[in-house]
């Protein structure tokens, strides 16, 4: 008894006296915004992050921490280039450059992947936000220069702000805490880039309904805003702290900007604990998120080898990114049926066919569809369907969309339940399907005609990808695509 006693003492002594310490030693002078009550309740919190890695809800004391705490009000990011835009966007995509140790800067590189990979329609409903978080003048002055005259077009049309947060805003960098034995100067690197993206979130808060992160070195699948907007669709009565769409650092975390405020606390408290990207581990423990959501395939692809955060990316080149082959469709044996109406002796299946023939309807209005019923409900991870004539780009599906439906009431010939797999662009639907673990089969693919078109329609293929039963050891998904757990392996189709 007496053995256990003393046992105890030292485990509380343990996780007490580092609390008391760091009140102490460390009182947070240049955290003016909190009190002494929430600097013991963020003491505790460290105290906690310091002697155990586990992840643990404190979604109690942190809100009290947030309803407490003024906003950040002396933090004044000033803009360099361009000028925000009038009305409030869908999304935000913040992306916070420095001069790299390794090399060049990739940031030039990455505007033009990123506005090469969205449409014209995709750029009116975002706005791209840069912050330039080195001090060096010679270097700030070739990034203005350098953006300014290759992203005019953009600039112009208040597609692209670029802003930077003076040095005299950032929290100390000397005396910071050590962890696993890190170098100081990496130590330094990790807690300016902590601080450089909350103040970036910090200036996001207001000029969108989504922000997304995105770091200085990459690539961008083609049309990734509206498979991220369709996903959102998906997901917008769903409880989630951040959605992600790229496994490596801190690029593709999507948040809602409701909560950003937040975010950009937990970075500042924290900033010298470590990386952001596992800050953000922490920070969707508090609210209740345990596990990543990840949608595969990934949305963006580091071009560099080096992460900022430490570490190499070339690991993962070329397995997760949006440009897999999965070879060819499989296209199992199915039902048409469509409310529009063949023209010239066309044949409705030729839309599911794999040859050169197609299915063309002079009219189609809103509201119309063709819809594949599967014979045998199947796991589909790829539906691809392509409209219009190849040569002549004309008769397309300009506004339509696809879903895929499931069955539980046995229906013949249609399905109970519909979700949004993702809208046509340029006439073209091609996407992986992205959805959580459940044990649903798809048995209906749905294409929607949302406007009334000018003139008729051709309709290509509708190509299907699925998974041979006999094959498919992995659990089976619920809703628009493979949502991938953290601890849940790589599945290639």
């Amino acid at each position: 008894m007496k053995a256990l006693l003393w046992k105890l003492i030292i485990i509380a002594a343990a996780v007490v006296l580092p609390v008391f310490y760091f009140i102490d030693e460390n009182p947070f002078d240049t955290t003016s915004f909190l009190s002494w009550r929430e600097k013991k309740m963020v003491a505790w919190q460290r105290a906690r992050m310091q002697t155990s890695f586990v992840r643990t809800s404190h979604l109690k004391t942190f809100k009290t921490m947030q309803r407490n705490s003024e906003l950040l009000k002396n933090v004044s990011s000033r803009i360099l280039i361009g000028a925000l835009p009038m009305e409030k966007k869908l999304l935000t995509i913040g992306i916070s450059s420095a001069w790299h140790p390794q090399g060049s800067s990739h940031l030039l590189d990455t505007l033009q992947s990123l506005f090469s990979a969205s449409s014209p329609a995709e750029r009116r409903h975002s706005i791209v936000l840069v912050q330039l978080a080195d001090p060096d003048p010679r270097w700030l002055d070739e990034m203005i220069s350098n953006i300014s005259t290759l992203f005019k077009s953009y600039v112009q049309a208040r597609q692209l702000v670029v802003i930077t947060t003076p040095l005299n805003r950032y929290l100390p960098l000397k005396g910071l805490t050590k962890h696993f034995n890190d170098t100081p100067a990496y130590v330094v690197l990790r807690s300016k880039q902590n601080m450089n993206y909350a103040f970036l979130m910090n200036f996001a808060t207001n000029h969108s309904d989504y922000f997304l992160t995105m770091e200085d070195d990459v690539k961008c699948a083609p049309g990734f805003v509206t498979q991220i907007a369709s996903i959102l669709s998906a997901w917008e009565r769903e409880p989630w702290v951040t959605l992600e769409f790229c496994q490596l650092g801190f690029t593709g975390k999507l948040f809602r900007t409701r909560d950003l405020s937040g975010f950009v606390r937990f970075l500042l408290l924290f900033y010298q604990e470590m990386p952001c990207n596992n800050l953000l581990s922490h920070f969707r423990d508090i609210l209740r998120q345990k596990k990543a959501i990840r949608f595969f395939p990934f949305l963006f692809q580091h071009m560099g080898k080096y992460s900022p955060f430490g570490g190499r990316f070339d690991m993962l080149k070329g397995e997760e990114f949006k440009e897999n082959d999965t070879g060819s469709p499989s296209n199992p044996a199915a039902t048409l049926y469509t409310d529009l109406n063949a023209t010239d002796g066309s044949v409705l299946m030729n839309a599911y066919s794999l040859d050169e023939s197609f299915f063309y309807t002079k009219e189609a209005t809103a509201g119309s569809h063709l819809t594949v019923l599967l014979n045998i409900p199947a796991v589909v991870f790829r539906v691809q369907v392509l409209t219009g004539s190849e040569l002549k780009k004309e008769n397309q599906l300009e506004e339509g969309q696809v879903e895929l439906g499931y069955d539980s009431t046995n229906r013949i010939n249609d399905c109970d339940d519909y979700i949004l797999l993702g809208l046509l662009i340029n006439g073209i639907l091609d996407k992986h399907v992205l959805s959580e673990e459940s044990g649903k089969k798809v048995k209906c693919v749905r294409v929607v005609v949302t406007a009334p078109l000018p003139s008729g329609l051709i309709v290509r293929h509708i190509n299907l990808w699925i998974k041979e039963t006999e094959k498919y050891t992995q659990k089976p998904l619920e809703v628009l695509g493979v949502v991938r757990l953290e601890s849940t392996e790589v599945t290639k189709h």
